[in-house]
């Protein structure tokens, strides 16, 4: 494989970090085209693009429309041929082996350097699977996580964007007009969710996505 006419998009929702990124990386990958998103609904509209072959996401865990683990999931299940590479400023082994469990590719620190970077981005594009240097990963225990995030790789693309917007707390009405769909069709994917993730309602769907929340964020030790 030669490592030129890469498509390659950065999701993260630092406009500055985004930048530097592709800057930095343009000297080593001269022919790749760079493409962004901002929040897990504007990697969606990227991804949805058919006329471009990607050959690699690099994923912040936390942006916007972002629920911990969940975005990871749901592009493994539904892009298991397109690579994803964590990009996150939380290191901790936990955070590390749980988006190695999930399918990431490789997960790379945000205090790394350019040259780990380089060095990580080659390595997994060739295939490889990358971690920072010392990284032990530990094994992932089949508890309420992941059995969480077993049900949600079931989700269909739609399903996981309506779950996504039950998440903002938009109503049928808004998410329907958003869609261009009818509320029929919302009432429809609801319910549809509900028998997937095992729930009842929106607000027990909105608290299992919660469960792939970070773990800090959460206020979990």
């Amino acid at each position: 494989m030669k490592l030129e006419n890469l498509n390659i998009i950065i999701a993260d929702d630092h406009p500055l970090f985004r930048n530097a990124l592709r800057q930095a990386l343009t000297s080593a990958f001269e022919h790749a085209q760079w493409f962004e998103a901002d929040s897990a609904e504007a990697l969606q509209v990227v991804l949805d693009d058919r006329h471009v072959n990607y050959d690699l996401v690099l994923l912040d865990l936390q942006m916007p429309g972002s629920h911990g683990y969940s975005t990871l999931i749901h592009l493994r299940s539904h892009y298991p041929d397109l690579p994803v590479v964590v990009i996150s400023a939380h290191e901790d082994i936990n955070t590390i082996s749980r988006a190695i469990h999930y399918g990431s590719s490789g997960f790379i620190p945000k205090s790394s350097s350019m040259e780990a970077l380089k060095e990580a981005l080659t390595a997994v594009l060739f295939g490889d699977i990358w971690l920072p240097k010392g990284a032990e990963i530990i094994p992932i225990e089949d508890d309420a996580v992941d059995k969480m995030a077993s049900k949600l790789s079931d989700l269909t693309p739609q399903q996981y964007k309506v779950l996504q917007m039950f998440a903002e707390g938009l109503l049928n009405k808004q998410i329907a007009y958003d869609l261009g769909v009818s509320e029929a069709t919302i009432k429809a994917h609801a319910t549809a969710i509900f028998r997937k993730l095992g729930v009842r309602n929106r607000t027990q769907a909105v608290i299992a996505l919660a469960q792939l929340e970070m773990l800090d964020k959460m206020d979990i030790s």
